[in-house]
């Protein structure tokens, strides 16, 4: 042995490849990748408490909102989206409008696909859809569809829900 590398003992020398063996064996932990929430822009009534909870529905499935609480009449109209689809709030997601009550999911598909439209709609407020669908509406559901609003005004259907 040389005399400037000391002798281990017995007993930390089964230490030491232990802990080497098992530092070996254990694959290393990858680092989760990190998910960004995805901001929209939001407009509405200081006072809509559906609103305030179609909020937080997005909020809970990966959207960072933005709240502007003055209304959405004018956002509305700036942003292209035609009165007969309108509901009580406007929002703006990543070039496209969402007008009223639209599940975060259908958000998320719309996103994904990036078609050529002006955004996603579902008008009027259906009972049941997300912001419409707390206790204080005692469960009830209306049949609702969401709507893939084009440039021109046109529409067709991007989902149902029954």
């Amino acid at each position: 042995m040389h005399p400037a590398v000391p002798s281990l003992n017995p007993r930390r020398r089964t230490l030491l490849l232990g802990v080497l063996a098992l530092s070996a064996a254990t694959p290393t932990l990858a680092k989760k990748p990190q998910v960004v929430a995805v901001p929209i822009q939001v407009w509405k009534d200081p006072s809509c408490g559906c609103c305030k909870d179609w909020i937080t529905h997005l909020e809970k499935n990966g959207f960072a909102a933005t709240a502007l609480d003055q209304g959405n009449s004018e956002a509305r109209v700036r942003l292209g989206m035609p009165q007969k689809y309108g509901s009580c709030h406007t929002a703006l997601v990543q070039g496209y409008v969402i007008e009223g009550h639209v599940p975060a999911a259908d958000i998320q598909r719309l996103l994904k696909k990036r078609p050529e439209a002006l955004g996603l709609a579902v008008p009027s407020m259906p009972l049941g859809s997300p912001g419409m669908d707390g206790p204080a509406y005692g469960g009830r559901r209306h049949p609702y569809q969401v709507l893939l609003i084009q440039k021109d005004g046109s529409a067709q259907v991007f989902n149902s829900y029954s």
